[in-house]
């Protein structure tokens, strides 16, 4: 039987504050939400990262708050974005003081966490 997956249509994050988040996610990275989501049983935001792909931070509480993460952010749990620039995100980082590190195998690629923790890649 052939695979029948067409693509990833969204990924879900843990989120403690909206606002904080729409800073980051908004802000920073310059992601748009997206108004047209329907409202669901509890608080979060979608965010555009294509025609059809989107990132879903869900405002709940985080069942993983106590688990240890990585201290190499590459080898953490995470959610690769690919992006245009990534100089360009380097510098929205640099700007607002987030810290990152660029990868360690020469890949245009950097790992940053976001205001909850969560662990992104974003690469060029």
């Amino acid at each position: 039987m052939p695979n029948n997956f067409q693509a990833i249509h969204h990924v879900s994050m843990i989120i403690s504050n909206i606002e904080q988040s729409i800073w980051f996610y908004c802000t920073v990275l310059k992601l748009e939400l997206d108004p047209s989501r329907p409202k669901m049983s509890s608080d979060g935001l979608w965010l555009i990262i294509n025609e059809q792909q989107q990132l879903h931070l869900l405002l709940t509480d985080n069942p993983y708050k106590s688990v240890k993460q990585a201290e190499n952010l590459g080898l953490d749990r995470h959610v690769a974005l690919k992006v245009k620039n990534l100089k360009a995100i380097m510098l929205r980082l640099d700007k607002y003081e987030i810290a990152y590190k660029t990868s360690q195998s020469g890949r245009q690629a950097l790992f940053c966490r976001d205001p909850d923790n969560n662990t992104l890649e974003i690469q060029e």
